[in-house]
């Protein structure tokens, strides 16, 4: 079982600063649609937000800006390819409930996280993912990876990070691992942040 002393606290989430970075100006859907429509580049990372010369998708304000679906362990090794979470939708219980029932990952594999998720409401830009992990209190990993920019949608974008190998050895196995995730932005608005268990074992 983890223990209360696997808690990862706000400060340890915080996003690496990059020195002379300024955060951009946010903008809504509309804007970005009028924004130097004789840019061929621009037009095409626009089109690649679902935006649009005609104003393109403009979201549905009734729809949280972020929709978390799903955090999965994906491994060519592992059954199906993937061992997944599903965060659609998840009452507070429902949440407690997941740092009960650890993922299971096989000593020694390679394999990489991967978040599905929506947007809904606006072009969300310059989001990160990060998370860190903790054993016996003690913080043994933190992953903080580029997730980009985003336009709403319907469909869910899948975001894959990159490749980690799961640790060996009987040590390896002995307890369970406490992770904290979280997606934020430039401006480390917090758009999902959830805490889930994982454990080492010889098979999946």
């Amino acid at each position: 079982m983890s223990s209360s002393n696997d808690r990862v606290p706000d400060e340890e989430l915080r996003p690496t600063e990059t020195k002379g970075y300024k955060v951009g100006e946010k903008k809504s859907v509309a804007e970005y649609s009028q924004l130097d429509a004789n840019d061929e580049s621009l037009n095409r990372w626009k089109a690649s937000l679902g935006i649009t010369g005609e104003g393109g998708s403009a979201g549905d304000p009734s729809k949280p800006k972020l929709s978390l679906h799903s955090l999965a362990l994906e491994s060519t090794s592992a059954p199906g390819g993937k061992v997944q979470l599903d965060l659609s939708n998840l009452t507070q219980v429902q949440l407690d409930e997941v740092k009960k029932s650890p993922l299971t990952i096989k000593e020694g594999v390679e394999y990489n996280v991967a978040i599905s998720f929506t947007v809904g409401q606006e072009v969300l830009s310059g989001l990160k993912y990060i998370h860190v992990v903790k054993r016996a209190g003690v913080t043994v990993d933190k992953l903080e990876q580029m997730i980009g920019s985003y336009g709403p949608r319907e469909e869910p974008y899948v975001k894959r990070f990159a490749t980690e190998e799961a640790p060996s050895g009987m040590l390896a196995r002995s307890g369970n691992n406490t992770v904290r995730s979280r997606v934020i932005d430039d401006d480390n608005n917090v758009y999902a942040d959830f805490t889930w268990v994982f454990k080492i074992a010889k098979e999946w």
